[in-house]
């Protein structure tokens, strides 16, 4: 396959190819984000050596150094079996010396260390023997060019971007690899002869949440729907089992991830740091769990932000990966049955168009939204130091006021406020008497509760845009459409 996206990335990556002096580059993403396939396809017809060594899960430090050194000899000794080392002192030695002994000194040298934590079995020493080498032989050779990668984000982040010891302030470079936005999900799926309109793709997208290895999996001649039925709803399908793959690579110890996550996905809007805490780890007042909801938002599962005007509240937490909510209310709950059987042909698109599925596909729609600000900023024409945010406000128990939650706003450098609503229909969305009262609702809350003095401007982000009444006449400022998100 070719790569398609990624474009600043590769510029990146080759400029850190041709600079005049050694690079250490770590990279991280979820799993199935493309990070190996980025790596290795950029650096594929550019001239330099390749050194490439990947992590084995769950595998003992004997079996790491064992791969790693069958690569040595493959890449530097046309394929001779050399004798492992029996630590990594030695075995980056070995690697040193095959750099020193067999290449030319005006040769760059990519070294390509795949799934690293995976290498970095309980007590094996691997760290402090990349520090060791790093600072006392390849950080002074200008040919070397070190990529650290790995799935699980917080461990990349914590001990090489954020090292304390002999690594600290040694990376010269940093890659967070994220999904797909919608253009490049087209892109692949064109790529592969899938032509879907754009509404497919989102509702493609609400499933695999940009996910390339997962859209990879999509077949031509075939509606969203088609797609989403077979990569879900069949026994052992790729999006059924993916899960439990998915978080035993990231963390050791998934359950508790999972619980957090389950937990956040029941508040739509997000929920409070305060809550989270409270309702899991209410004894050590949350030590451990904020690490957790880092590492989380790390790993690119929830957002955390603090509720326009409203510091003193503190952080809250929301779920944006659509993937992840997708399985939580749609696979999850008929996990039983699909571990005995598939389900019958076109059970997703007998799910099409129910109550359930709008809930589920309006709370979608807006991660997708909160995804592309950039876009919804351009075609607003709002400058990138406007703040965006969301907010709301919930009147306390027996009292007469009204509460308000506003999707999305801007908060800009001219004066002004940008309120978004976010609306996911099939057909254009129509504006009725009811609707305008509750928008101007929202907005006399809003005004009432932050006191803010700025003129307040309303748009509507509605997928297929919006229908013309009296009230949209007098209340709507401008309309994002799906087909802006694309742009």
């Amino acid at each position: 396959m070719d790569l398609i996206g990624r474009r600043e990335e590769q510029v990146a990556l080759i400029d850190f190819l041709k600079s005049n002096r050694p690079e250490f580059l770590a990279i991280y993403g979820r799993r199935r984000i493309g990070k190996t396939f980025l790596i290795k396809q950029t650096f594929a017809k550019q001239d330099c050596v390749f050194f490439y060594a990947t992590g084995i899960q769950h595998g003992m430090m004997s079996d790491q150094i064992n791969r790693f050194t069958k690569e040595i000899g493959r890449v530097f000794y046309q394929g001779i079996d050399i004798k492992e080392r029996k630590n990594w002192v030695e075995t980056f030695d070995l690697l040193s010396d095959a750099l020193e002994k067999n290449l030319p000194k005006n040769k760059k040298i990519i070294l390509f260390f795949d799934e690293f934590p995976w290498m970095a079995t309980h007590k094996s020493g691997l760290l402090q023997a990349l520090e060791h080498r790093w600072n006392h032989s390849w950080s002074h050779d200008k040919r070397i060019k070190l990529i650290i990668c790995g799935s699980s984000a917080s461990w990349i982040i914590n001990k090489i971007i954020n090292n304390k010891g002999g690594l600290h302030n040694r990376i010269t470079r940093q890659i967070h690899l994220m999904p797909f936005n919608l253009q490049e999900t087209r892109a692949l799926l064109e790529s592969q002869k899938v032509h879907l309109i754009p509404k497919q793709i989102t509702e493609l997208y609400m499933a695999t949440g940009g996910v390339p290895y997962y859209l990879s999996y999509a077949e031509k001649n075939q509606s969203a729907a088609q797609i989403v039925d077979k990569l879900a709803f069949q026994k052992n399908s790729l999006l059924f089992n993916e899960f439990d793959n998915l978080f035993s690579s990231l963390f050791e110890n998934s359950a508790p991830y999972i619980s957090l996550l389950r937990f956040i996905a029941k508040s739509h809007p997000g929920i409070s740091q305060e809550q989270i805490i409270n309702q899991f780890d209410s004894v050590s007042r949350g030590g451990r769990m904020v690490e957790r909801l880092k590492e989380l938002e790390d790993t690119g599962f929830i957002i955390s932000f603090v509720p326009h005007l409203h510091k003193k509240r503190g952080k809250y937490y929301r779920l944006i990966d659509e993937y992840t909510l997708f399985y939580l209310d749609w696979i999850e709950p008929i996990k039983n049955t699909l571990q005995k059987k598939s389900l019958p042909a076109g059970y997703w698109s007998d799910k099409y168009r129910s109550p359930t599925w709008y809930n589920w596909a309006g709370y979608a729609f807006e991660s997708i939204c909160y995804k592309h600000i950039d876009q919804i900023r351009k075609v607003l024409g709002i400058s990138p130091g406007a703040v965006a945010n969301g907010w709301r406000y919930a009147p306390r128990s027996q009292s007469d006021l009204k509460g308000a939650e506003i999707d999305l706003l801007f908060d800009r450098d001219d004066d002004t406020i940008t309120i978004c609503e976010i609306k996911y229909t099939t057909k254009p969305f129509a504006i009725t008497k009811e609707y305008a009262e509750t928008i101007k609702n929202k907005i006399a809350v809003f005004r009432r509760e932050t006191r803010i003095k700025k003129q307040i401007l309303f748009v509507l982000i509605s997928a297929n845009g919006m229908e013309k009444t009296i009230y949209s006449e007098e209340l709507v400022q401008a309309v994002v459409t799906l087909e802006d998100l694309f742009n």
